[in-house]
């Protein structure tokens, strides 16, 4: 990979440092009506030296700290575990209609049926691809799709007369897994696993207190639990139910259904398997799909058709309740939703089939210079450890080294069952050409970890900012600017 400079690259001042008295930005029509002052309390007092800036000095601002930012779009994202594939365009352009960009959401059904329509087909798509008879669209991320998940366990043991308090997540689940069950009250059994969940560990641990068993599948580790519909039966046959977390869909999509496996419940990320933007902190989209003894509890309203027609259904007294204002994040519905319609179903399955392609290659190409301690075959990411490198480097010395050669680092130290672990999943989006310039540039990184250690240990060198101490900013972060 080329990774010279070239061409302009602007440092950029704060705008407090910018500022000069009399600058003003905006220019207010003169007042037509009686002036009217809202009491004290109502109004936040003024912001000392709060920065004076011309309108263009604020745009010129913000666009140049713009092209400091590293995205989909302009590079490969092989964060794992996270899927941040290409976010096609045309999924943009489609929730960018007027029809549904400009509509609010308190509109009548009757003025909303496109919308409504959309909703209800993206449901029964989802539901072809996962097996789930039921399917809810409200949940605003995974997290939420998690919570929503356990929630309606939770009501389904209740309606049964059972006070289960248990839940069984095994050491490779994704980590939102024990937050969620704690939230619903439940106390969290975690179970070892020797890269994959064995039936015997599950048996040892099932018992009539545990309400469910939450399981990644693929796992973090880039591994698909081989025994999961043995796993599934096992803990029906002691009244439990099996909670799926869907965030590496990505790996099965096309090819292999939850539903079918006897999974209960499972939440998909939208952001992730069907394309649609995520990170920052969103927007996201948690959909949760359900076998057809948890339909009673889905969260209201669901979509339905009625004859021609299509509405808000209210009328599940068994429900968990309302997750999200409205109905979730639609815009992301809409492209998702656009997102299959462009690939089809054979195109869901090329692309599961090309990403599990890229991260057996990304495997295949590194290790022998970096340890893969799982000797199983790999589907969509791939977890290496530290322990092949070399001089006393470690994993975070090679994300940053990364960044000194273009590149946004892949997720390290996750999962926490892999010592210094660098979890990579290169998703269906990169070409050949692409995942060789990033393996050549990890292969180069671990020679200089043999030959230039120091190199590593003071890396990045060539980004904007250089290495922080970031034990210090954790602890003592500095939140706002101030004159010191």
């Amino acid at each position: 990979m080329n990774t010279t400079s070239r061409g302009l690259v602007l440092d950029e001042d704060l705008l407090f440092e910018k500022s000069q008295p009399g600058r003003i930005g905006y220019s207010i029509a003169e007042l037509d009506v009686p002036q009217v002052f809202p009491e004290g309390h109502f109004t936040r007092g003024e912001i000392a030296d709060f920065p004076e800036l011309s309108e263009v000095d604020v745009v010129r601002h913000y666009t140049r700290l713009s092209t400091w930012n590293y995205g989909v779009d302009s590079g490969f994202y092989p964060l794992g575990s996270c899927t941040m594939k290409y976010n096609p365009k045309v999924n943009e352009v489609a929730a960018r209609f007027p029809g549904f960009s400009d509509i609010h959401p308190q509109t009548p059904e009757a003025l909303n049926q496109g919308a409504l329509k959309l909703m209800y087909c993206l449901q029964r798509d989802l539901e072809e691809v996962s097996g789930f008879p039921a399917m809810t669209l409200q949940p605003a991320a995974g997290a939420q799709g998690e919570f929503a998940g356990m929630l309606m366990i939770h009501a389904w043991h209740e309606a049964n007369g059972q006070k289960r308090n248990k839940v069984i997540i095994p050491d490779t689940a994704h980590g939102t897994n024990p937050a969620s069950a704690a939230l619903c009250g439940y106390e969290v059994i975690t179970v070892a696993s020797d890269g994959v969940l064995s039936k015997e560990a599950v048996a040892a641990v099932m018992d009539d207190d545990v309400a469910a068993l939450m399981v990644t599948n693929p796992n973090t580790l880039g591994l698909f639990e081989a025994d999961i519909r043995e796993i599934c039966e096992l803990v029906h046959e002691r009244g439990g139910l099996v909670y799926a977390d869907g965030a590496n869909l990505n790996a099965l999509m096309g090819i292999s259904r939850p539903g079918d496996l006897g999974i209960d419940v499972m939440h998909f990320n939208l952001h992730k398997t069907f394309s649609t933007p995520h990170g920052g902190g969103g927007p996201g989209s948690g959909p949760v799909g359900v076998a057809e003894k948890l339909r009673p509890y889905l969260p209201v309203p669901v979509v339905v058709k009625d004859g021609d027609d299509y509405k808000l259904d209210y009328n599940l007294p068994d429900s968990i309740g309302r997750l999200k204002s409205f109905y979730g994040h639609f815009a992301i519905l809409v492209r998702a939703y656009s997102y299959i319609l462009s690939m089809g179903g054979e195109g869901l399955r090329r692309a599961t089939e090309l990403a599990v392609l890229n991260a057996n290659y990304i495997r295949a190409r590194l290790e022998g210079s970096y340890d893969l301690p799982n000797k199983q075959r790999s589907l969509h990411e791939v977890v290496f450890s530290e322990d092949a490198l070399e001089n006393d480097c470690h994993t975070l010395d090679v994300a940053k080294r990364l960044i000194d050669y273009g590149y946004h680092p892949p997720t390290i130290y996750f999962p926490l069952v892999v010592h210094g672990s660098l979890m990579i999943e290169p998703t269906e989006t990169e070409s050949k050409q692409a995942v060789d310039e990033f393996c050549d540039a990890l292969l180069a990184i671990a020679e200089e970890a043999k030959v230039t250690p120091e190199l590593l240990k003071q890396a990045p060198v060539r980004s904007k900012v250089k290495r922080l101490d970031e034990a210090t900013a954790a602890r003592k972060p500095k939140l706002r600017w101030g004159q010191d």
